[in-house]
């Protein structure tokens, strides 16, 4: 931000002196010839900080007379690209030098990492219970010729869904090759979905397979 305003304060100072031309003198200062611009022609300025889809600080871009004369040399985002100003903005970058942004770099997943992922989300989903909240089939619900009956549901509940629900819930990431759901969830009641996890996560004790314990309320 220093960079920026000293950069700025400077460029006012040069402007200030260097504009201030008399009629008389017969000539066109090259910063208002900038400004005037040719129709249909974009111009060359240099940008005195980084703006958003055009460029960054330093670079030289092209835009549109208008654009600049209305919006970019007022505010002093940007300044004609000719020697005088091209100076000066190098000189101000190698005092003010910005930070650059640091390069982000993708590591890939290894199996270790994936594996401690997966059992982070056994443990926790082992004791977790995955609640829905849905509507039942009215119709059928009445129809029921005994208690015992299943209550059906308007919207089943899908592979999909305990998949988001785990995700929104608990905050675990699983694949939907991890729940064995072969058909989905149609009454309401508790249920126990199988989960896949590789042989090599240990079970906790008295446990002989993964399970997701899903409980289906009506509203």
């Amino acid at each position: 931000m220093a960079c920026i305003q000293h950069s700025r304060n400077a460029l006012r100072r040069i402007i200030a002196k260097e504009i201030s031309l008399k009629s008389s003198d017969g000539a066109i200062h090259p910063l208002l010839y900038a400004c005037q611009g040719v129709r249909y022609k974009k111009l060359e300025v240099i940008l005195t900080t980084s703006i958003e889809k055009l460029g960054k600080a330093g670079q030289t871009v092209k835009v549109a007379p208008g654009h600049f004369r209305n919006h970019l040399m007022p505010k002093l985002l940007a300044v004609p690209n000719i020697e005088k100003f091209a100076h000066l903005i190098r000189e101000q970058r190698k005092i003010y030098q910005p930070e650059e942004e640091e390069e982000v770099k993708v590591v890939k997943e290894t199996m270790e990492d994936k594996m401690k992922e997966y059992e982070t989300a056994a443990k926790r989903l082992v004791k977790a219970r995955l609640a829905f909240r849905v509507g039942i089939n009215t119709a059928k619900f009445r129809a029921r010729e005994s208690k015992d009956d299943p209550i059906e549901i308007l919207s089943p509940v899908t592979k999909d869904d305990i998949l988001k629900e785990v995700t929104r819930q608990f905050n675990v990431q699983i694949e939907p090759d991890n729940v064995h759901l072969p058909s989905p969830l149609t009454a309401l009641g508790e249920f126990e979905v199988p989960l896949r996890f590789p042989k090599s996560i240990p079970l906790p004790e008295g446990k002989v397979k993964w399970t997701l314990q899903v409980k289906i309320r009506g509203k």
